[in-house]
């Protein structure tokens, strides 16, 4: 009956061959592999606002990197819905030069021009700067770069964001909802969640900050099981671009 038993003789051939399937692979991802280059850009202002009745900004790309590329330059009307954010054409905002080509450590201004101000409350718009790179050298590829930046319209009547919070609960899951009742935007910032166990609990931060006049957001609240009773309040505390804020908000079911 032969023996199954693998001495010294076979383990190093194991060995050799597993070292040789090593070898091929890096081989095989050098060989394979491109360095990715991306050249630098920037833009200023990186968020336009324009006051009642102005209907005219500029923004400046410049070019950090060694050699010349071009950029193309959108403008889209901007809204949220079903707390997710929306970009649609618009042809209310000119944009000139909608095409531009920028050596390197060069600028190139932006204008824009609005064909008709905001009326009852603020226009919100994305201008998007595409670069569009040169044909990549052999060996290498290129990365394009796209930035969006953006645009606050206000109308003549001054406007105001009015923030309303709750939060919705269930056995599994929890969500902090804000809807901003105002005529102009807000930005949250470092939001926080005391629960009766005093537990500090702080919503999802991957989405956008921005809540939009007439918009709700909502933030997943990481929490093992319901945070709260229906009925109860908690204590929230954030940072907007309006200042502090600390207030009660009641816990709903979750719809």
């Amino acid at each position: 009956m032969a023996s199954t038993h693998k001495g010294p003789a076979g383990r190093r051939g194991r060995s050799t061959r597993a070292s040789l399937s090593a070898l091929l692979l890096l081989l095989t991802l050098l060989l394979t592999s491109r360095p990715a280059r991306a050249q630098a850009l920037s833009v200023v202002p990186v968020r336009i606002q324009m006051g009642p009745g102005q209907k005219a900004a500029v923004l400046s790309v410049t070019n950090q990197g060694t050699s010349e590329t071009a950029v193309q330059v959108r403008i889209y009307a901007w809204n949220q819905k079903d707390g997710e954010d929306r970009l649609v054409e618009s042809n209310n905002v000119l944009v000139s030069p909608p095409l531009a080509t920028i050596g390197p450590g060069g600028a190139q201004v932006i204008r824009l021009m609005l064909r008709e101000t905001a009326q009852t409350r603020e226009a919100t718009y994305r201008v998007i700067v595409d670069q569009i790179p040169p044909p990549a050298a052999a060996g290498s590829v290129q990365i394009a770069l796209r930035m969006s930046i953006p645009v606050f319209a206000q109308p003549a009547a001054r406007t105001a964001p009015h923030l309303q919070f709750h939060i919705e609960s269930d056995a599994e899951r929890s969500y902090l909802v804000a809807s901003n009742l105002g005529g102009r935007h807000e930005v949250i910032r470092n939001v926080e969640v005391a629960t009766g166990d005093g537990r500090q609990l702080k919503p999802s931060s991957d989405s956008s900050p921005y809540i939009l006049a007439g918009a709700t957001r909502r933030w997943a609240i990481p929490a093992q099981g319901p945070i709260a009773k229906t009925g109860k309040t908690l204590q929230l505390t954030a940072r907007s671009d309006s200042g502090a804020i600390s207030v009660q908000v009641p816990v709903v079911d979750l719809r």
